[in-house]
């Protein structure tokens, strides 16, 4: 299978796939409650809709290549006869006669569509940022056959939204937003967009699945729909049955580029709040909390004596965050954060993103068994992204060298100068660094590697091999029978890993 964004579609470049199939007509095994559950048309919310959907095409000037040796596509494989073969041949024999002549080839211009919507009057559109990432030249095409150039508002990468506006002579007509939130899976829903560049279409289906993490970004909460989503539905709307916005097109599972039913949409309670921000700011103003987190596994879970396994594991900490300030600690689970539950790590990064910048918030936390309530006020993202960057560098301490320690399949050895220096480790990494570890172990198993640093165990920092031993050591006495590491990597990224103390 094949993940990609609706990238949008190049104007020579095209498709053309005939399906052959069944046709099938509603007989009486689905009776008449089932055939009653659909709507028999959508003709009339469809019109009503589609002169607020637009097509959006996008130009930007690419140099060309060194002389004789331009950059070029391959001839598409067209049938005999087909009237876009003399085109193609025009086309393609030009560059090999570029090519022959040695001609040095003039810088081109790239064009690509996509679809976005209005949802204000004045003139303010929105779309995937990626449908307009790196243009030169924005133009808005709508339905009447009139085209506008656009301006760009502002762009959120992490969310794949932009907002465009135009100057219209008259008021345009917007569409609403509606809540996300209250779609449910089998809702019928209607996307409108300019699938491969050939002008507005509708297409319906459901809505598959909510909640949807396909991994593309921070703050993934897709909603999956069946209706038809291809190339060029990239910033397209997704409507439910009251004709109202739930959803921004802008992704597929595909082997092929075309729909096989698994589009998803940007949810609109997520999009409302960081369009509000562009209109307003022309950029995005996100809370910060200043923590790395990872997910509470089974055997987290049961290593801290949880009775589920839930929440965001607190594996870091940014120095001078708002999380340190705090006084949040490395190994606390997250449970519950300005009065929202966290199920999993994944709901964390949204729910602070959405919360306003500077809000004192109340952050419940397990800590060694214990649930606290810490209270937090939180900082802007873009602000402390700019701090991690400038904290990289730093200084580190000397250590006296140290006898090896063996345990849980790892030798351990004394972090000093000549250890930073043999595994490239960062200043502000503390603790045992890993020399050795046993192929066949849980560890390598765990993926632990060499020039791994452990820098606690069981949630007490460790700075040394005989640390590392007298815990482990006091553990086993204790019965443990699985012991949970704080590992940093050698860039200082941390992580949590349990081990079996067998």
């Amino acid at each position: 299978m094949k993940f990609s964004r609706l990238w949008t579609a190049p104007i020579l470049a095209f498709a053309l796939v005939v399906a052959q199939g069944i046709a099938w007509t509603p007989g009486n095994q689905l009776g008449s409650s089932a055939e009653a559950a659909g709507p028999a048309s959508v003709a009339d919310l469809a019109d009503s809709l589609i002169i607020s959907v637009v097509n959006i095409s996008t130009s930007q000037n690419v140099k060309g290549g060194s002389g004789g040796s331009p950059n070029r596509s391959p001839r598409p494989q067209v049938p005999d006869g087909s009237p876009f073969q003399d085109f193609f041949d025009e086309f393609f024999n030009q560059q090999e006669g570029d090519r022959q002549g040695r001609r040095r080839p003039n810088p081109r211009k790239v064009q690509s569509l996509g679809s976005g919507f209005v949802i204000d009057p004045a003139g303010i559109i929105v779309t995937n940022n990626h449908v307009i990432a790196e243009a030169d030249e924005i133009t808005v095409d709508f339905s009447d056959g009139s085209k506008l150039k656009a301006e760009v508002i502002g762009t959120d990468s992490k969310t794949d939204i932009a907002v465009l506006k135009v100057k219209p002579p008259k008021p345009l007509k917007a569409v609403p937003f509606g809540s996300s939130k209250k779609s449910r899976v089998g809702d019928w829903v209607m996307a409108i967009g300019n699938p491969f560049g050939q002008g507005s279409s509708v297409t319906l289906g459901i809505v598959s699945a909510i909640n949807r993490d396909i991994r593309s970004g921070p703050y993934d909460n897709f909603i999956q729909t069946d209706a038809a989503i291809n190339r060029g539905n990239s910033g397209g709307p997704l409507f439910n049955m009251d004709g109202e916005v739930i959803g921004i097109n802008t992704a597929i599972i595909s082997p092929s580029g075309g729909s096989i039913g698994l589009g998803f949409s940007i949810p609109s309670d997520l999009a409302i709040n960081v369009i509000e921000q562009l209109r307003e700011f022309g950029e995005t103003r996100r809370g910060w909390l200043g923590v790395s987190i990872q997910p509470v596994t089974d055997d987290i879970a049961d290593s801290l004596s949880m009775s589920t396994a839930s929440g965001a594991l607190v594996a870091g900490l940014t120095p001078k965050g708002p999380a340190e300030k705090s006084g949040i600690e490395v190994g606390d689970v997250i449970l519950e954060f300005d009065g929202k539950s966290i199920k999993q790590m994944r709901d964390l990064p949204r729910i602070v993103a959405e919360t306003s910048v500077g809000k004192a918030v109340q952050v419940v936390v397990l800590r060694k068994g214990k649930r606290e309530t810490v209270p937090v006020t939180l900082g802007r993202l873009e602000d402390g992204e700019k701090q991690i960057a400038a904290s990289k560098n730093g200084g580190g301490d000397k250590k006296d060298k140290a006898e090896l320690v063996t345990a849980l399949g790892i030798t351990f050895g004394a972090l000093d100068e000549a250890a930073r220096k043999k595994f490239s480790i960062a200043a502000d990494v503390k603790g045992a660094v890993i020399t050795k570890v046993e192929e066949g172990s849980s560890a390598a198993e765990k993926g632990i590697v060499v020039g791994n640093v452990v820098t606690e165990i069981a949630q007490e920092a460790v700075n040394s091999p005989e640390d590392v031993k007298k815990r482990i050591d006091a553990l086993k006495k204790e019965k443990r029978q699985k012991i949970l590491l704080l590992v940093a990597a050698k860039d200082g990224q941390l992580r949590f890993v349990v081990l079996s103390s067998r």
